[in-house]
């Protein structure tokens, strides 16, 4: 791990936040946020970072949110099995901790 003290919050001069997070994941997980990063940074045309490729994965899950099918969940695929524990499918933020 990291021994770099990062607050658990801040806010960014473009109005957005930046929240510090320890996620626990299963190594197939890693490698698939590695996948997206390769994604992205072909379609960037620069290198990605695993935390670049989570925030696009979150925000365009979002987006997809609103046009989601009913009983299915945003980034799912369809015939997967739910909880399969892909990265598409991560779980929603709650605001309750």
């Amino acid at each position: 791990m990291s021994d770099r003290v990062v607050p658990p919050m801040q806010a960014l001069p473009d109005g957005e936040a930046e929240l510090a997070l320890v996620v626990r994941l299963p190594w197939e997980d890693v490698a698939r946020l590695g996948q997206e990063a390769g994604r992205l940074a072909a379609q960037m045309q620069r290198p990605v970072t695993l935390d670049e490729a989570v925030s696009h994965r979150l925000r365009s899950a979002r987006v997809t949110a609103a046009h989601a099918r009913p009983g299915t969940t945003a980034g799912e695929q369809p015939g997967a099995a739910p909880g399969s524990g892909s990265v598409a499918s991560l779980p929603r933020l709650s605001g309750s901790a």
